[in-house]
């Protein structure tokens, strides 16, 4: 049951696509809105936020430093310009 209530401000064509919508879907203006607001506002409960910090702090593999990741593409970029026959560009800093 909802039991609050609030005054939204919009122009004609925001509300005309709001009702557009609503009919499209088979529900009202004031539920589109309310899955609007639940979408953008949502927050994940603490107890699941810092499981999933958890959960990547414990991840394990090899990762590069973006430095490095830089060097191998310019390798692969190389490689494909040797095969090519053309020149690189200059890369931009």
């Amino acid at each position: 049951m909802f039991t609050e209530r609030i005054q939204v401000l919009m122009s004609k064509a925001q509300r005309r696509r709001l009702e557009a919508e609503a009919r499209e879907r088979g529900t009202s203006v004031g539920a589109l809105i309310r899955e609007a607001v639940d979408a953008r506002a949502k927050r994940r409960p603490l107890a699941e936020r810092r499981r999933a910090l958890e959960w990547i702090k414990a991840m394990r593999g090899t990762y590069i430093s973006v430095a490095e990741m830089e060097r191998a593409v310019d390798g692969e970029r190389e490689e494909w310009v040797e095969r090519l026959g053309t020149q690189p560009r200059k890369r931009r800093s």
